[in-house]
Formats: structure tokens, sequence, C-alpha cells
């Protein structure tokens, strides 16, 4: 891992900011559109005369940076689907109706992530930039994702990330997920950096949540999944929820500069 300076200035060097800190999905790579069409299709199998795709896909707005077992009860539930997934709990070597729902999307899931084009094409490039900036820079950097090891670490073979990152917790580390700052706690006590050292990068409103609750700051970076519900949360200062990537540097640059003017 590179430690250069290269990215950041000299002043930037002095900032009180340790750690970065990245959400996985919808902030590094668009895998929160793969896992909602998943459970778009694997809504769609179990009541094909009545599920709508887009509806589901509107649906999981809602729930997104939320664990697996709560999306799916969630949707479960909203779109009526327990009978049809109870039916299937043997096919499917489930022990409920939920995690007959759950391994029916995960087939789905992952006959997309099996594509490296797949994932590569779903990328964040100005996200990922921020990361390269960070590692460059010689900042500590860590993961923060609900997405299980398996998952996670697929994708980050497949985008080359798997190095950038000092520290990596996943779903299968913490009892509790986001909104819960468990995940957050847990990353920067392996990094061994304060919480209000650390600046985070994230794009839904339980992880907004979550890493606000661990007393970090925090950027969120909308995608068409989250930027109606974090503009209506409204967790952090407007400045600090971000639109146009183009944006992004000129936030970055400012909290790792001045990052006691800034909500944490």
């Amino acid at each position: 891992m590179g430690r250069s300076t290269e990215g950041f200035s000299a002043k930037e060097q002095m900032s009180h900011i340790k750690a970065f800190l990245f959400d996985l999905d919808g902030t590094l790579v668009q895998t929160e559109r793969l896992k909602a069409l998943s459970y778009a299709k694997a809504a769609q199998a179990l009541a094909p005369e009545r599920i709508v795709e887009s509806e589901v896909l509107e649906a999981f707005k809602s729930v997104v940076g939320r664990s697996r077992m709560e999306v799916a009860t969630q949707l479960m539930t909203q779109f009526e689907l327990a009978e049809a997934a109870k039916s299937q709990m043997d096919a499917h070597a489930a022990g409920s109706a939920v995690e007959a729902f759950i391994n029916i999307r995960l087939g789905f899931y992952g006959r997309m992530i099996d594509d490296p084009l797949v994932i590569q094409k779903s990328m964040w490039p100005h996200n990922i930039a921020q990361l390269y900036n960070a590692v460059a820079a010689g900042y500590k950097t860590g993961l923060a994702t609900m997405s299980h090891r398996p998952q996670a670490a697929r994708v980050l073979e497949v985008l080359g990330l798997t190095k950038c990152f000092d520290f990596t917790a996943t779903r299968d580390d913490v009892e509790q997920g986001k909104p819960d700052p468990e995940i957050y706690h847990l990353v920067s006590n392996a990094l061994e950096v304060n919480p209000e050292a650390c600046l985070v990068f994230e794009d839904s409103v339980s992880g907004v949540a979550a890493a606000r609750a661990a007393g970090m700051h925090v950027i969120a970076v909308s995608t068409p999944f989250t930027k109606k519900t974090l503009e209506e949360a409204k967790l952090i200062p407007a400045e600090q929820l971000i639109h146009d990537p183009e944006a992004l540097p000129g936030l970055v640059e400012r909290m790792v500069n001045k990052p006691s003017e800034l909500a944490a």
C-alpha cells in the first residue's frame, strides 16, 4: 500500500482526520442496484402473477443499507410472500419462509456477481478515487459493510480493492447491523483511531445513522436509491450530503482540513 502524499496537500496531512472509512454497497460499487434487482426477481419467482419488478425496486429504497434479514422480512411482508416462500422451504433447504426467500434471492444475486464485468461496470469511480487518495496519502483505511464476507470479498477482489483496506468488517463480524454503530466501533478500534478522527463515506440513511451514532464525521454520497431518503432524514448538514460527484473532492478537502466546523 502506497504511503506518498499524492492526492492531499501537506496541510491536509496535519488534520485531525486519521482514518477514512467506507461503506461498500452503494458507496464504492452499485451493488445496491444489483441487490434490489435480485430481490425483485426472487419476489417474482414466488408470485409471478402479481409482482411487478418496479414496485419491488421502489420498496427497496426504504430498506437500503439494512441487514439481509431485515430487508427480506420487510419485503416479504409488504408483498405478502410468506405463504409462497413457505412452500419453497424444502426445495431451498430453508428453516423458515424468510430464509427460503433469502436463498432464492441469493441465487439470483450470486449469478450476477459471478460475472466480473457486471461488478466492474457497477463501480462508483468518484468514491473509489477518494479511497485511492487516502491510501496514497498514508491515512488508515477501513471498510464497514452490511454484506456478508463471501459476497464482499468477491466484489473487492474483482475491483482490485482488497489490499486498499487496513481492516475490513462485514455483517458476519457484528451482532447488530446498521444503523447500530457497532460495526463502526469495531473498525475504529481495530485501526486504533478515535471515532472523532474518522471520516466516513456512506450512501444510505442507515449507514449515515450508524456513523453518526459512532461519533464520526460523515459524508453521504447519494445514489438513485437513496437520494430521497437521505434528503428527508436530515441526519447531517446539507453541505455534507453530495448529489453531484464533482462536488465531492472539495467537500473532502474542507472536512479533512477543518472537521471541527462540520457535524460528527
